[in-house]
């Protein structure tokens, strides 16, 4: 079976990204992508996937993502079996090529459930341009869904945002982590927050949350958003002295950091699902995460860490809960958790329905 898998850049490692490689690693596939970095699939630990890049984009929006798009639209692909698409613009590429399954991170959310919140950072005339902008190409964007034949979300959240807003049903198949691959050496110092530094990771939570505890400290591990400068944002959140951005660092060195740290906190509006609190909890961590989203789906109330609400307040309350012998008690609980998401229950799951694909065809 020859399986080809198309992702929308890999330019930075992000869930997304180490989706996309566990496919490809697991199907022996072709990853056909725009904007490679050459040193990421070993940075992520897969150095062996065959990736062909398709085009360079700009990294400004939204003239990144029109780019994108055309160039899944218009790709010369060679023949596979099937195609299974990742990321929200390798879709365009869903009519031409079939038979073919999407595994879907979530529908474009500027274009639906973060319009409003979207359009309030903008000044009035980038407000114009970009409304303009959402009209024409999410349009553009709904057809292209028409074009794919079956859809797996990677969490319930996201499974109903797809009902919502494209009026499609799709199977739920949590992504990967790959377990044995993290360990726990000790409850540490310092907590942890692993995210893209990027407004709708609500970064300005995590800052004014350890502003209250300055006998705390965080560790932020992530690089920029595409198109957001991360000094910038950083610099206009006027971090403590507590709270340290490291950005993006080698993979060895971030499971380190999971294994020594005290635990994670995440703080994402509305999470699609998120990987950092599983590999948090295959380390023998707590997670301390806002009652939203996908963070609901991954974390058990009271064993395996905290759901709170959104506020600097509650946050800063259950990190106090957080003693080291009570941390160190959880973390049976957590690994335990953990086994329920590995990888090989993933592939096993996208096997079955990739082959169902291809019989249907």
């Amino acid at each position: 079976m020859r399986v080809a898998v198309l992702h929308d850049h890999l330019r930075f490692i992000g869930g997304g990204e180490r989706v996309a490689l566990t496919l490809a690693s697991a199907f022996d596939a072709d990853l056909y992508v725009t904007d490679l970095d050459p040193s990421l699939p070993s940075r992520a630990g897969m150095p062996a996937v065959r990736i062909h890049e398709i085009a360079r984009v700009p990294s400004r929006p939204p003239l990144r993502q029109d780019r994108q798009a055309r160039a899944f639209a218009t790709a010369t692909i060679p023949h596979h079996d099937v195609y299974v698409f990742s990321g929200n613009w390798s879709v365009f590429a869903a009519p031409r090529f079939r038979p073919n399954l999407w595994y879907c991170h979530t529908p474009v959310r500027v274009f639906y459930d973060l319009h409003d919140a979207f359009l309030a950072t903008l000044p009035r005339i980038g407000r114009f341009v970009a409304q303009r902008w959402i009209r024409r190409t999410r349009a553009k964007y709904e057809r292209a869904v028409q074009g794919v034949q079956e859809i797996v979300a990677n969490s319930r959240n996201v499974a109903r945002r797809i009902e919502r807003f494209l009026s499609r049903t799709a199977d739920v198949v949590y992504p990967p982590v790959e377990v044995a691959a993290y360990r726990f050496e000790r409850v540490g110092d310092a907590w942890l927050a692993v995210s893209r530094i990027s407004h709708e990771k609500r970064v300005d939570l995590l800052v004014e949350t350890f502003r209250r505890l300055p006998h705390e400290k965080l560790l932020v591990v992530g690089g920029a958003q595409l198109g957001v400068s991360a000094e910038r944002l950083i610099r206009s959140l006027n971090p403590p002295a507590n709270v340290e951005f490291l950005g993006e660092i080698p993979e060895p060195r971030l499971r380190e950091l999971y294994a020594t740290c005290r635990g994670l906190v995440a703080t994402s509006r509305d999470e699609d699902f998120g990987l950092a609190p599983l590999e948090a909890m295959a380390s023998g961590k707590v997670v301390i995460a806002v009652n939203d989203g996908g963070y609901r789906e991954s974390i058990v109330d009271g064993e395996t860490g905290w759901l709170v609400p959104p506020t600097a307040e509650s946050i800063a309350k259950a990190i106090a809960r957080g003693t080291p012998d009570l941390l160190g008690r959880m973390r049976s609980a957590c690994e335990k958790r953990a086994r329920s998401f590995d990888s090989a229950l993933f592939v096993e799951r996208m096997r079955a329905l990739i082959e169902a694909s291809v019989r249907g065809s």
